[in-house]
């Protein structure tokens, strides 16, 4: 189900709801040679009105003083407030934020937000995500994602960078990830169903988040306002992608094989999963598996199978003829 900030009952930013009591948020950052840009980051959780948070973190083996800049931060905070993820080795940064993510649902936090080292976020960005997911009803797992400016290196403002054009969910999800986890912030439902879930190779923590919400009948909440400035520069280990053409241009680099190798890396976990999803979701997922090794026939029939759709007519396009050229 997808909801917009409109459609869910909310509180102002900075203020209490009637029972008087703010909820804990985790915030989760994952650092990787982040030294340049990372005092801004910290800074702004300092800024947020909604201050009931604990930061939860993890340096991969950074090079620079990233983690030095942290640890001098965590210091600041007080005793209990910053959590550090002392495990060593190499994990990258879908194995960083989902260990962080794990370890964060251990603790008593109710909602969850992604953050990545680099960029900058509204004084609002808590609490616009926390009045949001607590309209959700008690169990039901939530994903919330805000829009975000895309800034240069400096955080002078370029654009706000596209917002949706199809209603996200299930099982459009498989096509195209939709939630950036720099905008994302998740209730303890849908944490705990992540954490739990099966995660494939090759994939990011805020796509595979994405689809395992969706995939279970979780909640998609958006808010078109650009909470985040989404910074630019050329060391992005995913950036932005702004013109339609662009992304035309990038799909057709990485090329067909990449593209779907991933898409059926997330079919075949799902498939394994035990987790709760709908039997109509099982049924979509097997007749688009079936796919895979199947004929042309079959490959038709999975188009078919209703929101299997990108945000626009033209990547749709692509999508389909690429599923149809060959499912492997």
């Amino acid at each position: 189900m997808h909801l917009s900030v409109d459609t869910v009952q909310s509180f102002p930013s900075g203020t209490l709801p009637s029972d008087g009591t703010l909820p804990q948020v985790a915030i989760l950052l994952a650092t990787f040679d982040g030294a340049r840009y990372l005092n801004e980051q910290l800074r702004g959780y300092l800024a947020q009105t909604h201050d009931q948070w604990c930061l939860y973190w993890r340096d991969d083996g950074s090079s620079d003083e990233s983690a030095s800049l942290v640890e001098a931060f965590a210091a600041g905070q007080g005793y209990g407030r910053c959590r550090r993820h002392t495990d060593a080795g190499c994990l990258r940064a879908t194995g960083s934020f989902l260990a962080l993510l794990r370890l964060a649902v251990a603790g008593s936090a109710e909602f969850f937000a992604f953050s990545d080292q680099d960029d900058v976020w509204s004084p609002h960005k808590l609490s616009n995500g926390v009045a949001a997911l607590r309209s959700v009803p008690s169990g039901k797992p939530a994903l919330y994602f805000c829009a975000r400016t895309v800034t240069s290196e400096s955080l002078m403002p370029l654009r706000q960078a596209p917002f949706l054009r199809q209603p996200p969910g299930f099982p459009a999800v498989l096509t195209q990830n939709v939630a950036p986890g720099c905008c994302m912030m998740l209730n303890r439902a849908a944490a705990k169903l992540i954490g739990k879930s099966p995660v494939p190779e090759d994939t990011w923590h805020d796509w595979w988040s994405y689809i395992v919400v969706a995939a279970c009948d979780g909640m998609i909440i958006t808010n078109q306002s650009p909470d985040i400035l989404y910074r630019q520069h050329g060391r992005n280990l995913v950036g932005e992608t702004l013109s339609l053409w662009s992304r035309a241009v990038g799909a057709l680099r990485r090329g067909r094989a990449s593209y779907l190798a991933r898409f059926w890396r997330h079919i075949a976990a799902l498939r394994a999963w035990d987790g709760p999803m709908s039997e109509q979701t099982r049924t979509h997922l097997a007749i688009i598996e079936g796919a895979r090794h199947g004929g042309l026939h079959a490959r038709i029939r999975a188009l078919l199978v209703p929101g299997l759709v990108r945000q626009t007519w033209l990547e749709t396009q692509v999508f389909r003829l690429w599923f149809l050229w060959g499912s492997r």
